[in-house]
């Protein structure tokens, strides 16, 4: 018996280049491999560059994300790991605290697609990473790009997130800037 059939979107274009910082965590390496792999072609058939840097875990990777939205000039992140279930409740722990954190992220309008699988095994996670099954490192690469494509859609150079200067010095505080 077959499974439900899911649409993928078409591959979004671009006017102008994009740049994508694939952040992944060897951990387990053979899964590691399948999910770049997916991603990097993904990222490469939708003309963006990339930069790929490897961290220790999946809780390393929001944080490296974070680091980099404010030190770089990325239009956006994919996040590559994964998480197989053991015998503590560590795996709670690290799925829900590294989600979360994308998450809380996203919200704040930065461009990123989460490929950190969350599997109770090493043949869900082969299932989900290899490119020829159902190459979640490629369909986290697509959700950074659609992200991207619907930000330049809307977005408005003079529009920024959170707090502004001009904000600050019209409620009475000082700038910094």
């Amino acid at each position: 018996m077959a499974g439900p059939s899911h649409y993928i979107m078409p591959r979004p274009s671009f006017d102008k280049p994009v740049k994508l910082l694939v952040v992944a965590s060897p951990y387990y390496k053979d899964i590691y491999d399948m999910q770049v792999a997916g991603a990097v072609a993904e990222i490469e058939a939708a003309g963006a560059t990339y930069e790929l840097i490897d961290v220790t875990g999946a809780l390393e990777i929001p944080t490296s994300i974070a680091i980099a939205e404010r030190m770089s000039n990325f239009d956006g992140y994919v996040a590559l790991g994964c998480v197989i279930r053991g015998a503590t409740t560590h795996y709670d722990t690290v799925c829900n605290d590294s989600s979360r954190a994308l998450q809380m992220m996203g919200l704040q309008g930065i461009c990123i697609g989460n490929g950190i699988l969350t599997v109770e095994n090493h043949d869900q996670a082969v299932e989900r990473a290899d490119p020829a099954q159902m190459n979640k490192g490629a369909g986290a690469a697509a959700a950074a790009l659609h992200l991207i494509a619907t930000s330049r859609k809307w977005g408005r150079p003079d529009k920024g997130i959170g707090f502004t200067s001009e904000i600050l010095l019209a409620q009475g505080g000082k700038s910094t800037a």
